[in-house]
């Protein structure tokens, strides 16, 4: 559907069809994040399920849910080469305006993120089996060991998440940046799941309405 031409045969190179199975198993929705939320308070209306998979999928579009693996792939471009990892670090630690550690740290895994220890493996073996030598892998590898070796950072639980290589391994297979996040990462590997929670809405009799509460506070 993304690579081939109308009307010309098109073989699936087996390795970027691997990586893409992979990258979706690994991203399938596994908790109640935001996401998930969006869809079953919309969903919870009685909505269309077509309205409350939209609506998820906007919630999947921010950088600091699915748009992950795109900010990652910004900042190591910021970065640009090994040398100046240590620079970036001591910018993230001083709180410099504009520097951010994207990548790491999840809201229920306090320690490396299981699912980025199988991608770390992958990206490695798709740029090896495709022949690609992404500069970005370097200083990704490079940030990794200076982040870990760290108590700044140790201290503080931020360990490689899943969106920290997954990025790197799409540009490989051909994917623009601009792609990751909705067509991917939002509809692919989520698009079951939303679909559950909506059918649930609906065929639970004792279902209620979700209001979310809101406290304001004058200063």
């Amino acid at each position: 559907m993304m690579f081939a031409t109308p009307m010309e045969e098109y073989k699936v190179n087996p390795v970027a069809a691997k990586a893409i199975n992979a990258f979706m198993i690994l991203h399938m929705d596994h908790e109640q994040n935001a996401s998930t939320s969006t869809v079953r308070i919309a969903g919870s209306s009685q909505a269309n399920p077509y309205a409350c998979i939209a609506a998820g999928v906007a919630s999947l579009w921010g950088p600091a849910h699915g748009g992950a693996n795109e900010a990652v792939i910004t900042m190591l471009e910021q970065i640009g080469t090994r040398e100046n990892v240590g620079k970036f670090i001591a910018d993230v630690k001083a709180k410099k305006e504009g520097v951010r550690l994207m990548g790491f740290g999840h809201r229920v895994y306090k320690n490396y993120d299981p699912r980025a220890k199988v991608m770390k493996g992958l990206v490695a073996q798709v740029l090896k089996e495709l022949g690609v030598d992404d500069p970005l892998l370097g200083v990704a590898q490079e940030l990794e060991k200076a982040a870990l070796s760290d108590d700044y950072f140790v201290q503080r639980k931020l360990y490689p998440n899943v969106d920290y290589y997954s990025g790197i391994m799409l540009r490989a297979i051909g994917i623009p940046t601009s792609m990751f996040t909705a067509p991917l990462v939002a509809c692919a590997p989520s698009l079951r799941s939303f679909l559950d929670h909506c059918i649930s809405l609906r065929t639970i009799d004792s279902c209620e309405w979700c209001v979310c509460a809101c406290v304001c506070v004058l200063v």
